[in-house]
């Protein structure tokens, strides 16, 4: 594996260039994971570059190879770290894992008192989070902002969250929160067997997804085409 290192820094207005790269890269990864985001505009991008809200990774030369930003919800009370992306020519050289702990401390630093929660169907990404001191959580326990869930419109499985009142889906809810048990987190998340534990959340989210998408079978069999 070639030794490239890597510029992780808060986003700025400088950085609208990439906006457009980075949008069709989410829409990219996401429809080859076969599963849905809330959709973002190279505009809506920009702004949060122009608010210091994202960080982004960059080669030596300037090559765009990572983004993430943060979305307040609830008036402040409520942090999401959305939009994860690493470019596929630079997926494995652990800067998921980088980016993440880059971007939950800027969101430690904006709102330090508010608690931060992902949505996540990957293993890898619970991995990162359970490190950072995320807790596995139940729908409920995320914010009632209507305009956070209204995101969610352009899932392939925005049906599925309906259907269960939003109560459950694919993705699995995730929360850090400040007041909690931090040192406990951290203790089960260090654990020699937690890469086994990784393994069984990621058997339990396929069956999971075949669970729910059994909800989109018609009478007459078959999946059906949205």
């Amino acid at each position: 594996m070639d030794d490239i290192q890597f510029k992780i820094i808060v986003a700025d207005p400088t950085h609208k260039p990439y906006a457009k790269i980075i949008t069709d890269e989410m829409e990219e990864s996401a429809k080859a994971r076969g599963t849905g985001i809330a959709k973002r505009t190279p505009e809506y991008i920009e702004t949060k570059m122009e608010e210091g809200k994202a960080v982004i990774a960059l080669t030596q030369d300037g090559t765009w190879a990572g983004f993430c930003y943060i979305e307040a919800w609830g008036h402040g009370k409520y942090v999401a770290n959305s939009g994860l992306i690493v470019s596929p020519p630079f997926r494995k050289y652990g800067l998921a894992k980088q980016i993440k702990k880059e971007i939950f401390q800027l969101s430690r630093k904006k709102y330090p008192e508010s608690k931060i929660f992902g949505l996540t169907t990957g293993a890898a990404v619970m991995k990162i989070n359970s490190r950072l001191g995320y807790i596995p959580v139940s729908y409920s326990d995320l914010t009632d902002d209507e305009a956070f869930w209204k995101g969610c419109q352009s899932c392939v499985n925005y049906e599925i969250l309906m259907a269960k009142k939003r109560e459950n889906c694919i993705c699995t809810a995730m929360l850090f929160d400040p007041q909690g048990d931090k040192h406990h987190v951290e203790e089960i998340a260090l654990r020699d067997d937690f890469k086994t534990s990784v393994k069984l959340f990621d058997r339990w989210v396929r069956l999971k997804k075949f669970v729910l998408l059994k909800m989109k079978m018609p009478k007459t069999g078959g999946l059906k085409l949205f």
